[in-house]
């Protein structure tokens, strides 16, 4: 297992996900099972002056995939991660930076998910995220990943 270094994913994520530096999107934390990824309102404002619908889903769909990209990672396992399925809930206006934090399921559906993919290489979870600002629950995120493990040619 390695050392995960966020800048590293970040400046990954912006190479292969230009959008996400139009975002202003920021990885400030990871704890092993959960991951926040950050945003700045001015980046992100609609003609209401709260978050744009798509900047929301945007986020709350790269602080998942950031997750598994990381575990994924961290186990060494090299796959293609893309979102199959997206849902989100709009609850409140986002009036402020904001924050996605997304939470790996239960143990058991994580370890499946990983034994699937190694054993059939290709792997499905749905991952949930919380979109927050100001401490205020404003939206809620599942997406269902999908992982195609990568063999060496």
């Amino acid at each position: 297992m390695s050392e995960i270094n966020l800048k590293e994913v970040l400046d990954y994520v912006q190479e292969h996900i230009p959008i996400t530096v139009h975002l202003g999107a920021a990885i400030p934390r990871y704890d092993g099972s959960s991951l926040t990824v950050t945003a700045p309102l001015a980046e992100n404002l609609n003609h209401r002056q709260s978050a744009f619908g798509g900047s929301l889903s945007a986020i709350a769909i790269l602080s998942g995939w950031a997750l598994l990209f990381v575990k994924l990672r961290e186990l060494g396992i090299r796959s293609r991660l893309v979102i199959q399925k997206t849902e989100f809930d709009f609850l409140a206006p986002v009036t402020d930076d904001f924050e996605s934090l997304s939470r790996l399921p239960t143990e058991q559906k994580y370890d499946r998910f990983i034994k699937m993919l190694t054993t059939k290489g290709r792997a499905r979870l749905v991952v949930e995220s919380e979109v927050t600002c100001d401490g205020q629950l404003c939206g809620t995120h599942k997406g269902t990943f999908v992982a195609v493990l990568l063999t060496d040619h």
